[in-house]
Parts: structure tokens; C-alpha cells; sequence
């Protein structure tokens, strides 16, 4: 029996579940819970296996933090030219840097400092270092 491959906006709207989770710093465990269902069930939505119901995303989306369109935010197949105010196809590396296991531990450990001249100086030390790799 051959089963049917996820739908690529359910994968979609799932990594976007997976970013902001991660990003707030909240386990699989955690967000199951609050939503009372298991972390198994939270991984399948999160790889795009398992469809999220309507309902259940408004509740993701509260739990989270985020209006339910922040889960369907550059989403593939979007028709060219009917993007509102989202980013341009050359600037979609960020989405892409940010969902990355680096750029998540970067994003988290630059949002604990609490000190503005203390972030604006990292800015500064990341920028000088990029500058002379070119």
C-alpha cells in the first residue's frame, strides 16, 4: 500500500509551527500539553505527516503568540505578484538562515541579552567579521 506524501503547505504551515515553537522556547512536550494531545502528535504536525485542523491552529496560533497568518507566511506555490507586504524572493534567505538549528540558537542567545549597546555592539563584531571574509 502506497501512501500519500504530505501536501507541501501542510509541511509548510508545520516548519512554521516548528520556528515559532522553538523560537519562544517551548518544547514539543510543553505546546502537546496545552493543546491536550501528545508530543507525538505535535512532531507529526510539525513534519507536514499529520493535517492541523482549523481550531487547532487558532489555538497553536494563541499559545504561540502569533495571528494564525504568520503559519502561512511565504508559503510555496503563492501566485507571483500577489504578495502584499512579504519579502522578495532575494529575501527569503532569512526566513531560511532563521529556521536553520543556527540561526535558532543565534536568534534565542541574541534575544537574552538585555542590554541594548551590548546587542548593538554584537551587531557590530558580526558585521566587521563578514566584512573581512569578502
Amino acid at each position: 500500500m502506497n501512501r500519500k506524501a504530505p501536501n507541501p503547505i501542510d509541511i509548510h504551515v508545520g516548519s512554521r509551527i516548528r520556528l515559532r515553537r522553538v523560537l519562544v522556547g517551548m518544547s514539543q512536550e510543553k505546546l502537546g500539553e496545552q493543546l491536550g494531545i501528545t508530543f507525538q502528535q505535535v512532531q507529526k504536525y510539525e513534519k507536514g505527516t499529520n493535517r492541523v485542523g482549523s481550531s487547532r491552529l487558532y489555538r497553536i496560533s494563541q499559545i504561540l503568540g502569533v495571528p494564525v497568518s504568520f503559519f502561512f507566511e511565504d508559503i510555496p506555490g503563492q501566485i507571483a505578484g500577489d504578495n502584499g507586504f512579504q519579502e522578495t524572493q532575494s529575501e527569503r534567505y532569512v526566513v531560511d538562515f532563521i529556521s536553520s538549528a543556527e540561526g535558532l540558537q543565534l536568534n534565542k542567545a541574541f534575544l537574552r541579552i538585555s542590554d541594548a549597546r551590548v546587542r548593538r555592539k554584537v551587531v557590530e563584531l558580526v558585521q566587521a567579521m563578514s566584512d573581512s571574509l569578502n
